[in-house]
Parts: C-alpha cells; structure tokens; sequence
C-alpha cells in the first residue's frame, strides 16, 4: 500500500513531530509500506504559481491509498501551512468540481473518495472546554466540512490527543501506543 504523511508542524521536536510522525514513519516502514513524506514547514510550503511543486504534491495525493494528517491546532484551527495546503492543493479540478443543483447553488463532487484518511490533533487545552465550549469545533469543521462534504471523506478517523505541552511522559507514551495501534489497524485492513 502507498501511504503518504503530511506534518505540518515547525518543530521538530514538537509531539507532532517526534512523538505522532516518527511512530506512524517507523511503524509503516517496520510493516515494510511505501511512505512518502510532505512535511510543510520544512519545504518552507507556499506554492502560489509553483505548479511543479503542486503536481508533485498531487502526484503524492493520487497515488496514496492512505494519507495521514497531523497538525497542533492553533487558534481553533490546523495550522497555516495545512490550511492552505488544502486550499492550494487539493483544489477544484483536483479534489472535487462544484456540480450546479440552482441557479445560485452547487455542491462539491468529490474525486479522492477512495482515500483512506487519518488525522492526529494535538491540543494545548484540556479536552472538557474543547468538547463541550466550543463544541469541538476544529474537528467538526474539518470533518465535517472539509473531509465530508468536499473530499468525500466519509470513513476518515481523527484522533486528538489533549494538553499534549503539560502530560507526562507516561501519558505521552499512552498516546504514542494509540498511534501504534491505530496504524496496525490499517495495516491488516489492505
């Protein structure tokens, strides 16, 4: 199976990267997958007119059968290079075209329905206010709204681990063991 990660995350020894990216690379890699790498920061991501870039970037999506997603999330939100990863990206044409229903209304079709999508959020914040506050409103929007109903993906799964900068390690290590887990799990599931 093809696999490819995107991490969008500036430090590297952030969770995100140490801790979720490198587990889900080796595990894959230990499982002997093929696994291609977008990592956001590090390829200082802004393709705005760089259509090699983009086609490489498309090129990686096509060819996945399984895409893994982590990002912290920041102000509400994953951060500014994925956001617009999915906003340059996977774009009309690409990801989905608008079907017209009115004269003033369309609706995405979407054309990377057959990808497996998993997606890991860190939080600084507890998870009680998050849930119930505000409603979990980063991953309803981006499930419900991005994944669902513009790329069609309806069975992805997204794991959110809580106030990741204050657990312990244990509880760090916890995480990490769901994270193996969840890979072995796609793995058996070719």
């Amino acid at each position: 199976m093809n696999n490819l990660i995107i991490i969008a995350h500036p430090d590297k020894q952030s969770f995100c990267h140490n801790g979720i990216f490198k587990t889900i690379h080796n595990t894959l890699i230990a499982n002997k997958e093929n696994v291609d790498v977008i990592d956001l920061y590090e390829e200082k991501f802004n393709v705005f007119g760089d259509e090699e870039k983009t086609n490489l970037y498309k090129g990686l999506i096509t060819k996945s059968n399984r895409i893994y997603i982590i990002s912290p999330v920041w102000w509400f939100r994953c951060t500014p290079l994925l956001e617009s990863f999915f906003d340059q990206v996977l774009s009309p044409g690409f990801a989905y075209k608008f079907i017209p229903i009115t004269k003033s209304l369309g609706i995405p079709k979407p054309f990377l329905k057959d990808k497996k999508v998993r997606t890991y959020l860190t939080h600084g914040a507890p998870a009680l206010p998050v849930l119930t506050l505000y409603v979990n409103s980063v991953k309803l929007r981006l499930v419900m709204g991005v994944y669902s109903f513009v790329f069609g993906w309806f069975k992805t799964k997204t794991r959110q681990f809580w106030s990741v900068p204050f657990v312990s390690e244990e509880k760090r290590k916890k995480y990490l063991k769901k994270v193996v887990k969840d890979i072995r799990r796609d793995i058996s599931r070719k």
